[in-house]
């Protein structure tokens, strides 16, 4: 038997019912933020997410699914969203719409080789928003509120907004000089990754899961005390309007991200469940000032943020472990003649076209097998078709709610049923 790949999973039963409502309710509130759709390609040219994630991140040294095509391009399974987007924004020229910034959202899956664990796949699905354009800090607290309304919406409790600020290039370099001095003594004793960041990237060591309880992360400086003037003032002003929008926030002085990309304001969102371990990071993001102009386009600055379906699929099965969110359907028809069968198939048309959700029997099974089936299915109303009626120009309507049997002419059939949904 062929299965399937370490890492995946299948959506389909109740994971469906969640995966769709998940992605409705990030749909629906990113129309209200005024966010469009963008579809980007899963793979693109391996030289977009080298240049942009970064050649020292986790993501393209450990993750990347690279591979040549037919005509011997280098290509990438995309392993994350805002690098295409950033693609799509500089090939198609959107910087020279007349509506500034461009805010966009997306959603598809990802993927990246790591270790499959609780929440984490390797074919992983993710929603994301993108604002380009704008330098307010009013637009990061803006994704951020975007962010934690949805998670609002579904009812997620114990959700934390962690926040810190990276600063701008001249915070980042005074930074890097000064945990690099203060990580040094101690480097031996670090993990390899560690040892490895320190010359490409020491800022990702603070990031570290293996070394988070060392003494020498413990004791580290914290990058707030290196930011400068501009970049204090910016990131105190994104906390207040978080303040503002009453959105809960911790500054987590360790919270650097893990993409090259990201500088001033970084922030995860995290669910205390203890379901989901150390994989409870169920959204993130920030600012991106430089991405644009790095992939050849003109000076752009953005912000942003990508969220975890199939995380939020654990946890809201949790949340609703005590409830059956399986939906039911409408109606359900019953038919056992070939007269019966044909009227059946005519009316649940004329149902669904006015979007009632219905069902009809393709088995072949029999009356007894059908009202079983209309129970599992957790049918509102039952539509009981029989010859002996239809010649008469009526049928028999059933209420599963109160079980009461209603004769209804044929003609009128359609409007009963809607206004007694």
């Amino acid at each position: 038997m062929i299965t399937r790949p370490k890492g995946t999973y299948d959506i389909y039963g109740e994971d469906a019912k969640y995966y769709n409502y998940i992605k409705g309710v990030f749909t629906s509130i990113s129309e209200l933020y005024n966010y469009n759709y963008i579809r980007i390609p899963i793979f693109e040219d391996s030289s977009l997410f080298h240049r942009s994630v970064g050649e020292a991140s986790d993501i393209v040294t450990k993750e990347t699914y690279d591979f040549k095509d037919r005509g011997d391009r280098d290509l990438t399974l995309r392993p994350e969203g805002t690098a295409g987007v950033v693609r799509a924004y500089i090939e198609n020229k959107m910087y020279g719409d007349v509506n500034q910034p461009i805010k966009l959202y997306y959603e598809g899956t990802m993927y990246r080789y790591e270790k499959p664990q609780t929440g984490r796949y390797r074919e992983l699905t993710q929603f994301g928003v993108e604002a380009l354009g704008s330098d307010d800090p009013m637009q990061d607290a803006e994704v951020i509120s975007l962010a934690y309304r949805a998670m609002e919406e579904m009812g997620l409790e114990n959700i934390t907004v962690k926040i810190n600020s990276l600063g701008d290039k001249e915070s980042r370099d005074n930074y890097r000089e000064a945990l690099k001095k203060h990580i040094e003594p101690y480097l031996n004793d670090l993990c390899s990754d560690c040892q490895n960041r320190f010359k490409t990237n020491p800022l990702r060591i603070l990031d570290c899961k293996v070394d988070k309880e060392h003494e020498a992360l413990k004791t580290a400086p914290k990058i707030s005390d290196y930011l400068n003037e501009e970049s204090r003032e910016r990131f105190k002003k994104v906390l207040e309007y978080l303040t503002y929008l009453d959105i809960d926030y911790e500054v987590d002085d360790n919270l650097v991200r893990g993409l090259d990309y990201y500088e001033h304001t970084v922030f995860e969102i995290v669910a205390d469940m203890e379901e989901l371990g150390n994989a409870n990071t169920v959204g993130a993001g920030g600012r991106y000032n430089n991405l644009v102009e790095d992939l050849e386009g003109p000076a752009t600055p953005c912000v942003g943020f990508a969220c975890g379906i199939d995380r939020l699929i654990i946890i809201l099965k949790e949340l609703n472990k005590d409830r059956d969110i399986m939906s039911g359907i409408d109606v359900y028809i019953t038919a056992v003649n070939e007269e019966e069968k044909l009227r059946a198939l005519t009316l649940a048309q004329d149902l669904r076209l006015s979007e009632v959700k219905c069902e009809i029997d393709t088995l072949n099974r029999t009356l007894k097998a059908q009202f079983k089936q209309a129970d599992r299915l957790k049918a509102r109303i039952l539509i009981l078709l029989n010859s002996e009626d239809l010649k008469k120009g009526i049928i028999t309507v059933k209420d599963n709610l109160t079980h009461e049997e209603t004769k209804v002419d044929e003609n009128e059939i359609l409007d009963y049923i809607i206004s007694n949904i």
